[in-house]
Parts: structure tokens; C-alpha cells; sequence
């Protein structure tokens, strides 16, 4: 296991535009792609990383395969209207990068190919029946969340050393009963270890954060994690910005919260993931089949932290983390 660490000082972030697909030079041999989102706007740096992972392939949209997206905008309820569409075009593969758009698209198919970039755990989810022989039309990679739970507990402790009390903000329903109960259960036991007291509060959508941010200021939470999927990744300016007006330091699960004024985050390099997602696309296109692609799991993790976030809280990051 490899962990790689970044430190930012300012402000970065911008959007690059994914290419559409040119329907007019589609050809009976071209084979074609069907993308489900969960949220493409929150999630552009991602599906740019997917599409240069293809890029680096040999394949162009338009020329030899042909793209087909579908966004869910982050209703979940959605996702499986979308996938039967994807279905009834009779795409070649379909890539639904995020657990819930996996899901959909499983229930719609058990015979078009399904590729995932950042399943949480897809032996529990019901995605595959092992990481080894995935077995059926899905497979893909694991970002390994409810094991990293622990770490990122313990990282935040190193940060502010002082901290009694932690916090886990939940998204109830974003993420599979089980997996969120075995992160929250993993939470827990990471707390004892710690000594520190854990308490976990519940946001349905963006209209609680304010009600939760008063709840844990109220309960004199020093510190904060999230346990979620889209929702907090598109509102993440948001989350960071009420995190920085509570003076609230919290560690996240990838790089974006940072990039945007959080104050550090581990895990894998997501656009990492995507990018070699794109690799089992090409691999079944070209005959193989998923139950025989074993689900690729990270070995490399990123340790991001925001110096300036940092100072503004009063922090002195300790050398073992720097």
C-alpha cells in the first residue's frame, strides 16, 4: 500500500468539457457506450479521466465508438428510468460508475456488461459475488470506503490532537444499508481506539446542513467525517464552506472537498480509478467477460491537506503527517 501526500496552499479547480458523441458517424461496426451518472455536472473531473482513459485506448467518440449519456442530476430515483433507456438502445457495455447508477443498471440487465469505477464494497452492495470471480455482467473497481473509515478518523486526531468529541455526518439511503452500516460500525470502533466520543448525525438533503451544523456546534463536535455519496459531493463548497463558519476541521474521502477550502481528505485518486475503468471497457469490447475480470481494488492513496485551511483554524499540522 502506497500513500502519496499533497499539500495546497491556495485555491484550485476548473471544469473541462467531455466530448459529445458524433451520431452522424456511426457505423453498424462501431460499438457503443452507454454512461450513467449519478450527477455529471458535480462530477466532471471524473468522466474526464474515464474519457482520456479511452482516449489513451486508441478510441474516439464519434470515429469508433459511439457514446450514449444518461444523468441522473443526483435524483437516485431516477437511475433506473435511465438505465432501462440505455437497455432498450442495446449499448455494448454500459459504465455506471457510482454504486446506486451499478445497481440500476444491474436490475435493468443481466446480459449487457456493466463496468463500475468507485464501488464502496461490491461483494456487500450485491454487485458481485466475489472480487476474485465477480461472476454475471458486472465488474469494475473498489475505492475500498468502509476501510478507510478508521484512517481517516485517526489522521484527523493527529491533526487536532485535542479533540473529544467527532462527528459523522450520514446521508440515509445514499449508499447501501449494509455498507453504511459496517462504515458507521467501523466509525465507532476507530473512536473507542481513540478515546474520543462519537456522534453521528443524519441529513436528508442540502436544506439540513445548516440544522446540522448547529446540532454538532451545540454538542461541542470538535472534528467531522462524512459517511454519504453524491449529495455531499455536489454540495461540497457548501459543506466546506459551513465547516470553515463553524470552525469545524473534517477530513474527507477524495481531493475535491480539499481543492475547494476542506481541510484534508485521504483515499484513493479517484481520477485514477476512472481512468481504469476505461481499461475494462476495452477489454470487453474486445471479448472479455466481466465474471472473468476480477474487481480491481486501490493500492496507491492520497493524503491531501489544505495548509491554509489549516492556519485559518489554528491548526499546527504535526510533522508525521507532513
Amino acid at each position: 500500500m502506497t500513500t502519496r501526500r499533497a499539500f495546497l496552499g491556495t485555491l484550485a479547480g476548473g471544469l473541462l468539457a467531455a466530448p459529445l458523441a458524433a451520431r452522424a458517424q456511426q457505423g453498424a461496426t462501431v460499438p457503443r457506450l452507454g454512461m450513467l451518472a449519478t450527477n455529471r455536472s458535480s462530477g466532471v473531473r471524473m468522466l474526464d479521466a474515464f474519457l482520456q482513459g479511452l482516449r489513451d485506448l486508441g478510441y474516439a467518440d464519434g470515429r469508433n465508438i459511439v457514446i450514449e449519456h444518461r444523468d441522473a442530476e443526483g435524483k437516485l430515483e431516477r437511475l433506473p428510468g435511465l438505465a432501462a433507456e440505455l437497455v432498450a438502445l442495446n449499448v455494448d457495455v454500459i459504465v455506471a460508475p457510482l454504486t446506486p447508477a451499478a445497481l440500476a443498471a444491474k436490475h435493468a440487465t443481466r446480459t449487457i456488461p456493466i463496468v463500475f469505477a468507485a464501488a464502496s464494497d461490491p461483494v456487500t452492495d450485491g454487485l458481485v459475488t466475489s472480487l476474485a470471480r465477480p461472476g454475471g455482467n458486472v465488474t469494475g473497481m473498489s475505492n475500498l470506503s468502509p476501510e478507510l473509515v478508521g484512517k481517516r478518523l485517526d489522521l484527523l486526531k493527529q491533526a487536532v490532537p485535542d479533540v473529544a468529541r467527532l462527528a459523522v455526518l450520514r446521508h440515509p439511503g445514499s449508499i447501501p444499508e449494509r455498507t453504511e452500516k459496517d462504515m458507521l460500525t467501523r466509525a465507532d470502533v476507530a473512536a473507542q481506539a481513540l478515546k474520543v466520543r462519537l456522534q453521528v448525525v443524519a441529513v436528508r438533503s442540502p436544506e439540513d446542513f445548516e440544522r446540522a451544523f448547529s446540532d454538532m456546534t451545540r454538542a461541542r463536535v470538535g472534528a467531522m467525517t462524512l459517511v454519504g455519496g453524491n449529495m455531499f459531493f455536489a454540495s461540497r463548497r457548501r459543506l466546506v464552506d459551513l465547516a470553515a463558519r463553524n470552525r469545524l476541521p473534517a477530513v474527507y474521502s477524495g481531493r475535491d472537498f480539499v481543492e475547494v477550502g476542506g481541510l484534508m481528505s485521504y483515499g484513493q485518486d479517484d481520477a485514477d480509478a476512472f481512468r481504469r475503468a476505461a481499461a475494462y471497457v476495452d477489454k470487453i469490447l474486445k471479448g472479455a467477460k466481466p465474471a472473468d475480470l476480477p474487481v480491481e481494488q486501490p493500492t496507491t492513496f492520497e493524503l491531501v491537506i489544505n495548509l491554509r485551511t489549516a492556519k485559518a483554524l489554528g491548526l499546527t499540522i504535526p510533522s508525521s503527517l507532513l
